[in-house]
């Protein structure tokens, strides 16, 4: 299991503390309960808490700041890229169905300790469940969960592209049919 105190060591912890939340397994209990909804900014981490909302990117970076900043540097911050489809995300079948694509190819961050995936998306890993479809994945660091991310999203998905020339649809159609999904997970 994945838990430590958490003690007043950095801006993050400290503003856990302040809501009197002071472990990170309520932590991130307390991050997955958050509404699933972009934040207005990737780079200032402090939104998720003003906002009261995050993605996989802004929610697992304030976790993965949190482990740091209590001595707890084996966690790591993953960047995955797995199979987005009907069955680890039934919302968004008729999407796939309209546009006739079995998956796509989507960028996903979560936590990584002892090797275990560790995922504080969403309340349940129900709403997205994503471990049987992961296609490959690595450590980033928090601030490469903006541009970086997008970058190596999108070479993945040309590379798909390329591989599959059954799919006659271009990296910028595919982005945009990949953005309704997202809308639809929202």
């Amino acid at each position: 299991m994945l838990d430590f105190s958490i003690h007043p060591k950095g801006e993050i912890s400290t503003t856990f503390l302040n809501l009197g939340i002071t472990s990170f397994q309520d932590a991130s209990n307390w991050i997955a309960s958050l509404p699933y909804r972009r934040n207005s900014s990737k780079i200032d981490l402090k939104l998720v808490f003003q906002e009261n909302c995050g993605t996989c990117s802004t929610k697992h970076a304030v976790l993965k700041i949190l482990a740091d900043e209590n001595n707890f540097e084996k966690v790591d911050l993953m960047l995955g890229i797995f199979k987005l489809n009907h069955y680890n995300a039934p919302k968004i079948s008729p999407i796939l169905q309209k546009y006739n694509l079995e998956y796509i190819p989507e960028a996903h961050n979560y936590l990584f300790y002892k090797q275990e995936i560790y995922d504080f998306t969403f309340p349940t890993s129900q709403e997205l469940d994503f471990k049987e479809s992961l296609l490959i994945q690595y450590p980033i660091t928090p601030s490469q969960i903006s541009d970086f991310k997008i970058d190596i999203h999108k070479k993945y998905i040309k590379n798909w592209l390329k591989d599959n020339d059954n799919i006659q649809y271009s990296l910028d159609e595919v982005w945009q049919i990949r953005e309704l999904c997202i809308k639809t997970l929202s």
